[in-house]
């Protein structure tokens, strides 16, 4: 998303953006979302909930984000729901291969399988966007978790820390919160999670749970995203939790689905699930999807001297709790690209 809506901005605004995915497909991870961007829909809520972020930064998000949503759809991303179906946030849900085709005829050329290494030596602006770094084990055993073998990567595998390395060897600071991440606790193997069911698959229903570890230590959601759940996992040995769910507590409801059907999808995906008294016990493991710590920027996204970071290699705005990733990555990867050509003229 980020690297996408920059050069996407970058091209409206008349420059030529040459763009490296080191992938061998365009979008990253946005592709495989639900592709719902949104915010809170109020302003001391957000601060609330992430109190640990940089309030200029949230600002420019909180602000920009309905403009950038309109934005998109000038360039044709396809909607497929307005709204968010949660009254603490308001959004729109883009089809996710529409919205990345969209962005790419925006933003010109895509050149696939071409990672970068150190910045250009001719002096031209780089906007880092690589998507953080939960494809590199060594980097999240580092900074998030020493079980990071087991965890689920619930993200495309190339973002593996690049942005975070180019940046920090030109000068750029680390930012606050390196430790932590975003995710979703999913079916325990064996079950078989591919990227078809990242969305899918979530096991999303921990506040109607009881959640245990290995040792039957009890964790309570505090959150309603249920973000500090996958982090307390990911933390407990081999990355593992049990939820048990009463016969009631099947019957509740998250949004569209109920706990049943979540439960239901991960049986059929061959996690552990034990049925008893008319309830279920689910085994699962924490799938990280991005890391929100990286490099601090500025609140127009500059990193260092001649570089800029957007997405989840801009950290510090979701710090302390969770607030949507792609809206981040849509508002600062246009700004950053806006900064960037002012700077460069």
């Amino acid at each position: 998303m980020a690297g996408l809506a920059a050069a996407a901005r970058a091209r409206e605004l008349g420059a030529q953006p040459v763009v490296l995915e080191k992938g061998d497909r365009a979008g990253g991870s946005m592709a495989l979302s639900s592709g719902v961007i949104w915010r809170h829909a109020e302003w001391e809520d957000f601060r609330s909930e992430c109190p640990g972020g940089d309030p200029e930064l949230q600002r420019l998000v909180f602000d920009g984000l309905d403009g950038a949503l309109g934005w998109l759809e000038r360039l044709g991303a396809p909607v497929t729901e307005r709204g968010t179906g949660n009254p603490r946030t308001t959004g729109i849900r883009f089809d996710p291969v529409g919205l990345r085709d969209a962005l790419v005829e925006a933003a010109g050329a895509v050149e696939l399988g071409r990672p970068l290494g150190e910045p250009p030596r001719d002096g031209r602006p780089l906007v880092l966007a690589t998507g953080g770094f939960q494809g590199d084990r060594e980097l999240v055993r580092k900074h998030v978790t020493p079980e990071a073998d087991a965890l689920l990567l619930r993200a495309n595998p190339w973002s593996a820390g690049d942005g975070l390395r180019i940046g920090t060897a030109a000068g750029a600071r680390p930012s606050a919160g390196l430790h932590e991440f975003y995710g979703r606790n999913m079916p325990a193997p064996p079950a078989r999670v591919g990227p078809d069911g990242f969305v899918e698959l979530a096991q999303l229903y921990a506040r109607h749970a009881t959640v245990r570890n290995d040792a039957g230590e009890v964790y309570s959601a505090h959150m309603w995203s249920e973000i500090d759940v996958v982090q307390w996992t990911a933390r407990q040995p081999r990355a593992r939790a049990w939820y048990e769910v009463t016969a009631e507590g099947l019957e509740q409801r998250v949004r569209e689905r109920t706990v049943a059907e979540m439960v239901d999808s991960a049986e059929r995906a061959g996690a552990p699930v034990e049925r008893r008294g008319g309830g279920a016990t689910v085994e699962v493991v924490a799938g990280i999807t991005t890391t929100l710590g990286g490099l601090a920027v500025d609140a127009r996204g500059k990193a260092a001297p001649g570089i800029w970071a957007a997405g989840a290699d801009a950290g510090g705005f979701a710090t302390g709790g969770y607030a949507s990733g792609l809206a981040a990555a849509l508002v600062l990867g246009r700004v950053a690209a806006e900064s960037a050509l002012e700077e460069a003229a």
